[in-house]
């Protein structure tokens, strides 16, 4: 199974949770901080391979997220 599959398999799962949930969900300060930060160093060329693993990471989350959004989207009830 690709990888991509998993993900939709996530995504789909938390969409399905609680719709209004997932589509509010956003990173806290601290964490858009680091994630700032990462990205910063990454285009000066200064991370440590710890840091690129910790990027690659939010990388992986943040795709996972965007995918549970967007199916959660069109679950949600129309206001």
């Amino acid at each position: 199974m690709m990888i991509y599959n998993v993900f939709d398999q996530i995504a789909e799962i938390l969409a399905e949770a609680e719709p209004a949930k997932i589509t509010a969900m956003k990173a806290s300060g601290e964490m858009q901080e680091r994630l700032e930060s990462l990205i910063e160093k990454s285009k000066e060329g200064r991370l440590s391979s710890e840091e690129k693993d910790e990027l690659d990471h939010f990388i992986v989350l943040e795709r996972l997220m965007r995918l549970a959004k967007v199916r959660a989207e069109t679950r949600r009830p129309a206001l």
